[in-house]
């Protein structure tokens, strides 16, 4: 590599490294409740998305639990095998072949064996199903039933391939990952469980937060609802500053101040924390590449949110009056992608998104205060559910907006004549999809992109939407 290829290399390391400290806040503390203590007995269940999860967002959870002497159990939904920057690094040279993913697998399960094993777990004590990372969520929207299953585009399987999985074999449906994990949690009988946050940026952790979801619905009858402890890995820009710092707390995004997200935080001893620093790095995959991100969860605490349900009252609205709808959710610029900052700031979603029931329709109204564009347009995701069908039998919906024209899709297929109707205004979109179209849903688990042409603005993340 030329010297000043190094040098510029070197210089964005270091300016990462030396970011700005933020200053305590002498209030933060008191504004976020303490998580209750664990008690003798009680049964602990960690989903991770991928090897590692369990460690930087629970690694304080697992020493508390066992020291309290509750039990614990962690079960990854993916063996994280399709992150290939990471896996270049490790190996230090490109490998492209199916083989190499598949023992990129195995190896970070092997990291997560030996880090859980060091916080006082057992190899029995985790279960890994071993379906395609960053493909569940792609699963989760189209990939039920009938029809070929997914296919990894790296990998290029569709079936979980690792002989020690209990999944092993198993087609990349979903209704074999929810069938998976629903016997996992039967089984287990959870008093509480932490999962990745509907909030998160990665795929996999929305994916892996909504089918824990539908299995708690479908469990209802059969076992006492646990309670759910949703926590947050990839959030753009966030933790900062990066690298191991022990001397500083972990507080949540600035992007979160002022919603009606409730915040719990779970304090760290000196020793505790220690321990979870030396916890991650048995992950040796991960930590060559992206150390100085992974070591800066490694803070005096660990922190924990969730959403409330929102509850829709259908209403029936004559001439004359006005339709009631919920309190407004907020809209916030994930940035998944690079964007100009002078874009942002031109095209960025200041209102909000609220939902009613009426007359059959659910219904979604975004607000912004500036002029819509005749190129703003989002993608809607509206996934219902059914205590009286199958959940792999009702309708997957994604709705594609742009100006005043639409289309609709459930699952794979385009849906033709859908119903759905859209009121494009000066200052709002407002969407009306047949409750019918979306199977008569008891609730619905939904959330929005926002666009401008093909760029990506805002996000509001999956919330669950009940009709009383």
């Amino acid at each position: 590599m030329p010297k000043l290829r190094l040098f510029m290399v070197a210089l964005v390391l270091l300016s990462v490294g030396c970011a700005r400290i933020p200053k305590p806040d002498s209030g933060a503390r008191d504004r976020y409740a303490e998580l209750e203590p664990f008690k003798k007995n009680e049964r602990i269940l960690i989903l991770a998305p991928h090897p590692d999860d369990e460690a930087i967002a629970c690694a304080g959870i697992i020493q508390k639990a066992l020291k309290a002497g509750a039990q614990v159990k962690v079960v990854y939904l993916t063996n994280g095998d399709h992150n290939e920057l990471a896996f270049i690094v490790y190996e230090k040279r490109i490998v492209m072949r199916q083989g190499a993913f598949v023992y990129l697998g195995q190896l970070r399960q092997e990291e997560s064996i030996k880090a859980m094993k060091f916080l006082g777990l057992s190899e029995k004590d985790l279960v890994f199903l071993g379906y395609p990372d960053y493909g569940t969520f792609e699963i989760f929207c189209k990939y039920w039933q009938a029809g070929k299953p997914f296919r990894d585009r790296l990998t290029r399987i569709s079936s979980v391939p690792y002989e020690k999985s209990p999944s092993y074999g198993a087609k990349y449906y979903g209704e074999n990952i929810l069938s998976d994990l629903t016997k996992q949690i039967l089984d287990y009988q959870p008093d509480k469980i932490f999962v990745s946050h509907p909030a998160d940026v990665n795929v996999d952790h929305k994916a892996l937060y909504l089918f824990l979801q539908v299995a708690l619905s479908d469990l209802e009858a059969r076992m006492a609802k646990p309670k759910i402890y949703p926590y947050l890995v990839h959030c753009v820009g966030w933790p900062k500053p990066r690298h191991y710092h022990p001397e500083l707390e972990l507080y949540p995004p600035e992007k979160f101040n002022g919603s009606r997200i409730n915040w719990q935080r779970l304090d760290l001893s000196a020793a505790e924390l220690d321990k979870k620093y030396r916890a991650i790095l048995f992950y040796k995959s991960q930590t060559q590449s992206s150390a100085f991100y992974l070591f800066s969860f490694a803070r005096k605490n660990e922190l924990f949110s969730d959403y409330p349900a929102l509850e829709l009252k259908p209403q029936a609205v004559s001439a004359g009056k006005d339709l009631f709808y919920s309190d407004t959710s907020e809209m916030f610029k994930e940035k998944e992608y690079p964007l100009d900052l002078k874009q942002i700031d031109a095209l960025e979603v200041k209102g909000g998104v609220s939902y009613a029931v009426e007359d059959g329709y659910f219904v979604v109204r975004l607000d912004k205060p500036k002029k819509l564009s005749s190129r703003f347009g989002v993608m809607l995701y509206i996934f219902g559910y059914s205590q009286s069908i199958p959940f792999a039998q009702m309708p997957k919906i994604r709705i594609i907006t742009k100006g005043k024209k639409c289309k609709v899709f459930s699952s794979k297929n385009r849906i033709k004549d859908p119903g759905v109707k859209i009121d494009f205004g000066r200052n709002s979109l407002i969407i009306k999809i047949p409750l019918k179209l979306l199977g008569q849903p008891d609730y619905m688990l939904t959330a929005l992109k926002a666009y401008h042409g093909n760029l990506p603005i805002d996000v509001v993340v999956f919330r669950k939407v009940k009709i009383k």
